[in-house]
């Protein structure tokens, strides 16, 4: 038996590799033992505990409580010094290899004004003189201020010899230069293709390019090597570990990424659970052919369904609107597919088993996915559980369909103190009532999971968790919340990063929580996450990450 007591810290790190170089030989019981340890049951109820016992196979065998008999004859045994163990979280919306790349790339999210983006790609481009182009994201022309979007000229002031592309923080635009332009073939002739929209003044390219109109550049841009892909997949999943996410639904698995997933998989180095919805339906047929996928590598990879389009988001002007944008009456957003095209593709995806998951933003992008949804339920019947991709904004008449339908509202705190100056700019106040409406959809009966929409927002889940309490963003603002009836109680928030992600890709019988025959992934943390304020919770660092019994990141100590 390994007794880690004297030194968790120290004692932990040094064996960590050891462990991890076996992670399907046999073994026997483990005591993970004098913790404050919690998790919630399927109806939100906290479960405590003091000790856990995980089985040979990395799942859950018994909680036990202070008074409880411990088990003699264990492998090894783990004394937490009576700190807190919480489930892992289980992000419900994220893309993992985007976010690999983006770590990896030039990231602008930190930049607060145009000026100062541009001397940071003016110093990246400085640094890197062998790169063909110049890949970045994370810029956001409202955060900047600008009044604008950021022009080709911009760039081509400190970048006019090399290609720059350069996506929007939401993923739904690109900033580009005049070589990259040139490198694509683009020019004043140029139609914006479905879908999208090239942004243009006196009848030119601005170097904007919305939605579909970034695929123009697919063609000229380098494809990454798989030696890169490998490479990102290791980040993101470094930086996911760090931030206690041990689950996430990857939303747009390309071919390739799969590819990634599998080979990590082969070689024993995929950590993180991935639940996979393709990217399309091409790539869903020819990732998974029949149906979804078993659930591979001891419950580490599976292909779910398919992630679909309805439209854009809300900082391009893309999410599609019921009323014109009041800061731009003559638009009303981008229809990625027509009614019966999305019906269509859905159809494709549910004759063969496939979850639905649509990312649907704007309120008339809403209502044409549910209207969608109820139309079909009368052929595709059974536990389908369709999925709605953020349900941002939210005409309040519409609501209640979630709940009837049984459609699945996947959602992320986070882009509510992001986006809410945005959102009253883009609407109007008088025309929010249904927007980032947690509280609502819960109270009408439906069923949410939370996540982050990583790269768009950091993933840590922490920060989600006091947004969602709150409504509050990290400085404090707006004081006592923005449209604080839709605030959560900590449990309620709780649930949908853990359970409620769990259930939405499902993954409920094994995933979401610390319950007897679960996998035993769980998080150590140096705050009670049900007695910390939302503002500390905010705060709380991961110590620990552990999946399957076994530790995968341990904390710098």
């Amino acid at each position: 038996m390994v007794c880690w007591t004297k030194n968790p810290g120290v004692a932990l790190a040094a064996i960590t590799m050891a462990l991890l170089s076996t992670p399907f030989a046999a073994r026997a019981d483990s005591l993970i033992e004098n913790v404050n340890g919690m998790t919630l049951d399927s109806d939100g109820k906290v479960i405590r505990f003091a000790a856990m016992v995980i089985d040979d196979d990395g799942r859950v065998k018994t909680l036990l409580d202070r008074r409880d008999k411990r088990p003699k004859d264990v492998e090894f045994q783990f004394d937490g010094k009576g700190r807190t163990l919480i489930p892992g979280f289980f992000d419900a919306h994220g893309h993992v290899m985007n976010m690999g790349f983006a770590a990896l790339t030039l990231d602008l999210s930190d930049t607060k004004t145009l000026e100062e983006a541009l001397a940071k790609i003016a110093r990246y481009a400085e640094e890197n003189p062998n790169r063909q182009w110049i890949i970045g994201n994370g810029w956001n022309q409202e955060t900047w201020g600008l009044g604008r979007f950021p022009t080709a000229g911009d760039l081509d002031a400190i970048v006019p010899d090399r290609p720059v592309f350069l996506s929007r923080v939401d993923g739904h635009a690109g900033w580009v230069n005049g070589a990259a332009m040139a490198a694509a073939g683009i020019s004043a002739a140029t139609k914006s293709p479905t879908g999208g929209t090239i942004e243009k003044v006196g009848g030119k390219p601005t170097g904007i390019f919305v939605d579909a109109a970034m695929g123009l550049f697919e063609q000229a841009i380098p494809v990454p090597r798989p030696v890169e892909r490998d490479l990102a997949l290791s980040k993101a999943q470094e930086i996911l570990l760090a931030n206690g996410v041990t689950s996430i639904a990857d939303m747009g698995t390309t071919m390739q990424d799969w590819q990634s997933f599998r080979r990590a998989g082969d070689k024993g180095q995929l950590k993180i659970r991935i639940v996979s919805y393709a990217s399309g339906i091409d790539d869903m047929i020819a990732i998974a052919g029949p149906g979804p996928s078993p659930w591979l590598y001891d419950d580490h990879l599976k292909l779910a369904g398919v992630k679909l389009y309805i439209d854009g988001a809300l900082g391009s002007r893309g999410a599609l609107l019921k009323q014109p944008y009041a800061d731009k009456p003559g638009e009303s957003g981008l229809a990625m597919l027509s009614p019966a095209q999305l019906k269509n593709k859905m159809s494709r995806a549910a004759m063969d088993g496939f979850q639905i998951a649509v990312h649907a933003i704007g309120d008339k992008g809403n209502d044409e996915v549910l209207s969608a949804i109820e139309e079909m339920q009368g052929t595709y019947k059974g536990d389908r559980r369709w999925r709605i991709e953020h349900a941002q904004i939210v005409d309040p008449v519409d609501l209640s369909r979630f709940a009837v339908s049984g459609t699945i509202a996947s959602m992320q705190p986070v882009h509510q103190t992001s986006d809410r100056l945005m959102a009253e700019a883009r609407l109007g106040r008088d025309r929010l009532h249904g927007a980032y409406a947690w509280k609502s959809m819960l109270d009408s009966g439906a069923k949410i999971a939370f996540g982050t929409d990583v790269p768009v927002e950091s993933s840590d889940p922490f920060a989600g968790l006091s947004a969602a309490m709150t409504r509050e963003d990290a400085a404090g603002q707006p004081f006592g919340g923005w449209m604080p009836e839709e605030r959560l109680s900590r449990e309620q928030a709780w649930q949908a990063y853990t359970n409620g992600a769990a259930y939405a890709a499902f993954a409920e019988d094994r995933l979401g929580s610390l319950e007897p025959g679960k996998r035993a992934d769980f998080l150590i943390i140096d705050q009670d996450i049900l007695l910390a304020t939302p503002a500390q919770i905010r705060n709380i660092k991961v110590l620990q990450t552990w999946l399957a019994g076994r530790p995968v990141f341990v904390h710098d100590q």
